[in-house]
């Protein structure tokens, strides 16, 4: 006996949604198309929520959604933006905060502060200042230049020339009557610079019927154009016995600015060993001049009547002056 087909069970009902739940669940949504997205679409109403169907019926199938929005969840809100800055908010009444996101400085460099006005406060008060120091030291700087001959007009020169042959422009005449006799091949130089002048003599004095020079003269004259000779002469001749043993020094008033006499005396009376030795040393200004003479005794020499210091040293001023005022023209 054949069993009847059996009917296929019927489809169970579903259970009739209410109105709230409805409206709480958010309607189904399509998949995104394959094709890029269009342009976002204001937001569609929500569908109202389908009519409960009558007893025995199937509930229609509701249709999906279209939907403009290419996110999962039209209501889901935008990603966050991680490289956003916070925005502050100061209460009334609360100070101004500082942004902490604002640029900061380099690091090493202190705060670029807003400028001040040139004359404002102390700054306007340390560019005054700045322009009165300046203004004194540029004063102070042409003074110097001025008392220091820098430009070479402040040199103070009296006057004085240095010649090209001084052995024919000085005066050694007072030693004339105790060595007539000229010297024929005489030394002298000659020195021209911006920085110094110079002229130097040196000859031999001989008595009548000598064959060999019986004593030496040497005159030297330097003009000082850039700097001024007095510390360092003043220094040099008058402390001249403290560098120099066994020479006495003694200061000449009446010739220059400043005069000093160095003798030395190793003969100890006698006319046949020893020597003799004189020099005056003069400053007029920023000329210098010297005149020197030395004797050697010996048993060889025919002068046995050498002159004494205290002749000598006589010549020496006579002689001194009168050569300074023929250097003077």
């Amino acid at each position: 006996m054949s069993t009847p087909p059996q009917q296929p069970p019927s489809t169970p009902q579903q259970p009739e949604p209410t109105p709230q739940d409805a409206a709480a669940s958010p309607p189904p949504q399509a998949a995104p198309p394959p094709q890029a997205a269009p342009p976002p679409q204001p937001q569609q109403a929500v569908p109202p929520a389908p009519q409960s169907p009558a007893p025995g019926q199937q509930p229609p199938a509701v249709p999906p959604q279209p939907t403009a929005y290419p996110y999962p969840n039209p209501q889901s809100p935008a990603p966050p933006n991680p490289y956003a800055q916070p925005t502050l908010v100061n209460q009334p009444g609360q100070p101004q905060q500082a942004n902490p996101y604002a640029p900061q400085p380099a690091y090493g460099y202190p705060p670029v502060a807003a400028p001040r006005p040139a004359g404002a406060g102390a700054a306007g008060r340390a560019v005054l200042w700045a322009a009165v120091g300046a203004v004194v030291a540029s004063a102070a700087w042409a003074a110097g230049i001025f008392l220091t001959g820098g430009f070479g007009s402040g040199a103070d020169l009296r006057g004085y020339q240095a010649p090209a042959n001084l052995c024919s422009g000085a005066d050694y005449s007072s030693f004339k009557d105790e060595y007539p006799e000229d010297d024929s091949a005489p030394t002298k130089n000659a020195l021209k610079d911006p920085a110094l002048d110079e002229s130097y003599c040196s000859l031999s004095l001989k008595k009548t019927g000598s064959s060999y020079a019986d004593a030496y003269l040497t005159m030297q004259v330097d003009l000082h154009r850039k700097t001024d000779p007095g510390p360092e002469f003043t220094a040099t001749w008058k402390n001249y016995g403290d560098s120099h043993t066994d020479y006495d020094v003694s200061p000449v008033s009446g010739i220059g600015d400043e005069a000093y006499l160095v003798t030395e005396d190793t003969s100890n009376g006698s006319t046949t060993s020893g020597s003799r030795y004189a020099t005056l040393a003069v400053r007029d200004g920023w000329m210098t001049y010297t005149m020197s003479y030395s004797a050697y005794l010996s048993t060889y020499e025919s002068d046995t009547n050498p002159p004494t210091l205290d002749n000598v040293t006589g010549w020496l001023k006579a002689d001194t002056k009168a050569t300074l005022e023929q250097l003077k023209g």
